[in-house]
């Protein structure tokens, strides 16, 4: 008995209806909208160029040593990722035509005022600790990385910071960035502080770290034993970790030296983190 033919069915046409919340768009629309730029992203965390110091070896020396000094007495109890954010900090400012245009004039910048000090440790008596041990060996690590080119790119364009201890008048005029250890991370607002602001140049020469602080002791006899004790002359650059300067002997009565606390600052100069002229000001 022969097979019964199998039936095949028969095609179903399947018809999509598109809802009436999607509008129609024809092909030569839909083209240019998937070429469209995409949504500049949030200026607020933009990164930073990249940026390798050059110059001579004692400039680039002089620029590693103000650097890792910053590194050091500003976040030395912090973290890598910490410190890397200070170090950003600075490399920041050394682009932006509002702040000086080298590393030590960055660093050091108002350090002959006793309250216009940018980063404390600069006018608060702090260099009188000798930087010293694998704190000191490490903030050279993080320098000599910022110096060859890191970006620490969570930190994006930020100009400013502040220990979370305190709560600075100047904070809400910024925008915040982040928190990243024991510091709060700022960056100003408007066109003057955009990305494309940040196209200042370094000028070539970095100045002896502490030839504003003399103008400040000369100014002030009473304030000599805070005076910084490390030496002027250009240090050498080694492979690994850059040699610090020879420490004079600490002053009578001086406290023993120490790792430095993050962020450390005395009452008398809880204010020198002040700007010297707000942004975007003539």
């Amino acid at each position: 008995m022969a097979a019964s033919p199998i039936e095949r069915p028969k095609p179903q046409v399947i018809r999509f209806v598109l809802p009436e919340t999607i509008p129609y768009q024809p092909p030569e629309l839909q083209f240019v909208a998937s070429t469209a730029p995409a949504a500049a992203p949030d200026v607020k965390f933009s990164a930073a160029r990249p940026f390798v110091m050059a110059g001579s070896s004692d400039t680039r020396a002089r620029a590693q040593q103000c650097l890792a000094q910053a590194v050091y007495y500003e976040a030395a109890s912090e973290g890598v990722d910490g410190q890397r954010a200070v170090a950003q900090v600075v490399m920041n400012r050394l682009h932006h035509p509002a702040w000086p245009a080298s590393v030590c004039g960055v660093v050091y910048q108002g350090s002959e005022r006793l309250t216009g000090c940018q980063f404390t440790f600069t006018c608060d008596g702090s260099l009188s600790r000798p930087a010293r041990g694998e704190g000191w060996a490490r903030a050279n690590r993080v320098a000599r990385a910022a110096l060859a080119g890191y970006v620490h790119k969570s930190v994006g364009l930020a100009t400013h910071y502040h220990t979370l201890a305190v709560n600075p008048s100047w904070a809400s005029s910024l925008d915040t960035v982040g928190t990243i250890g024991a510091h709060r991370f700022y960056r100003g607002r408007g066109a003057g502080f955009a990305a494309n602001a940040f196209v200042a140049r370094h000028d070539g020469l970095e100045p002896t770290p502490f030839a504003q602080s003399a103008v400040r002791l000369a100014a002030n006899p009473s304030r000599r034993d805070d005076r910084p004790t490390l030496a002027v002359q250009p240090v050498a650059m080694e492979a690994e970790v850059m040699t610090p300067a020879a420490q004079a002997p600490i002053p009578a009565g001086a406290p023993a030296p120490s790792l430095p606390a993050s962020g450390a600052v005395l009452e008398r100069y809880r204010d020198s983190g002040s700007w010297l002229k707000e942004p975007g000001s003539t």
